[in-house]
C-alpha cells in the first residue's frame, strides 16, 4: 500500500496534507481505516503526544479522489477554518484529466444539484429544481497529452461530487469515473481529479499560506507535469485573482 498521504504543511493550529486516492477522509460504513485516523497517528507519534489527539475535520474530498486537505489542530483552528469556507475566503484548486476537449476553454458552470443518498449518486440540472444545491465553479483548459485534456477547476461552492458531476454535465467526465459517465474504470479504482492548490490567510497567524500537492506517482499525472510551466501559473494567478 502507498503511504496514506504526505505532510505538506503544519504549525500549532493547522496540518494540511496531501491524500492518496483510495483513502476515505471521514469513517463511514466500510470500517476503513480513515486519513483522520492516519493523521492523528501521525500527530501523537511526531509529538509525543499523551492521550487522544484532537484533530478537526474541516472538509473533504472523495475517496477516489488526491490532493489537499486541511485539518485543525485546535478547536481555535477548526472555529475560524469553518468560518473561512463558510465566507468562501479560501481558494481551492483542482486539475481534472478528461478524455473530451470542452467546447468553451475558460468559463463559469452553474448547475443545481440533487443528491440520491441510497446510491451516493448526484444529479445535475441546469436550472433550479426542488431540492436542488446551487453549485458553481471556474474552469480553464490547459492542454493535451496523448488524446486526453487536462482541466484547472476553481469551485465557488462546495457540494457533494460537485466537480465530478459539473463537468460530466459539460460533457467531460473525469477519466476512471463511471459513476459520472466515463466509459472504463482505472486499475486502481482511482479517478483523475487532484485537489492541486489551495491559498488563504491564516486566521490565525495573519499571514498568507499558499500550498500546492505534487501529483500522484503514477505515469499518467507526471506526462501532465509539462504543462505546467511558469507560462501557465502566471496565468493561473490571473485566473485565481
Amino acid at each position: 500500500m502507498r503511504k496514506p498521504f504526505h505532510v505538506i504543511y503544519e504549525d500549532n493550529h493547522l496540518i494540511i496534507v496531501n491524500k492518496t486516492a483510495g483513502i476515505i477522509v471521514h469513517a463511514d460504513k466500510t470500517g476503513d481505516k480513515t486519513l483522520e485516523d492516519f493523521v492523528k497517528e501521525y500527530i501523537k507519534e511526531a509529538y509525543n503526544k499523551p492521550g487522544d489527539v484532537f484533530l478537526g475535520t474541516i472538509h473533504r474530498l472523495d475517496r477516489p479522489v488526491s490532493g489537499l486537505i486541511i485539518f485543525a489542530r485546535t478547536s481555535k483552528g477548526l472555529e475560524r477554518m469553518n468560518a473561512l469556507f463558510k465566507k468562501r475566503d479560501i481558494q481551492k484548486t483542482y486539475w481534472a484529466i478528461t478524455k473530451r476537449k470542452p467546447k468553451v476553454k475558460k468559463g463559469k458552470l452553474t448547475h443545481w444539484l440533487v443528491k440520491d443518498g441510497s446510491k451516493n449518486l448526484v444529479t445535475a440540472y441546469d436550472h433550479e429544481v426542488e431540492n436542488g444545491q446551487k453549485a458553481e465553479l471556474h474552469y480553464r483548459y490547459i492542454g493535451s497529452i496523448n488524446k486526453h485534456h487536462l482541466i484547472e477547476v476553481e469551485p465557488i461552492t462546495g457540494r457533494s461530487h460537485q466537480i465530478r458531476v459539473q463537468l460530466a454535465a459539460m460533457g467531460c467526465p473525469i477519466r476512471g469515473d463511471i459513476k459520472y459517465g466515463y466509459d472504463r474504470p482505472n486499475k486502481d479504482g482511482s479517478i483523475n481529479l487532484h485537489s492541486r492548490r489551495v491559498y488563504f490567510m491564516h486566521p490565525i497567524k495573519k499571514e498568507p499560506v499558499l500550498c500546492k500537492a505534487a501529483v500522484p506517482e503514477d505515469a499518467f499525472w507526471e506526462e501532465f507535469l509539462q504543462l505546467d510551466n511558469e507560462e501557465i501559473k502566471d496565468e493561473t494567478m490571473k485566473f485565481l485573482h
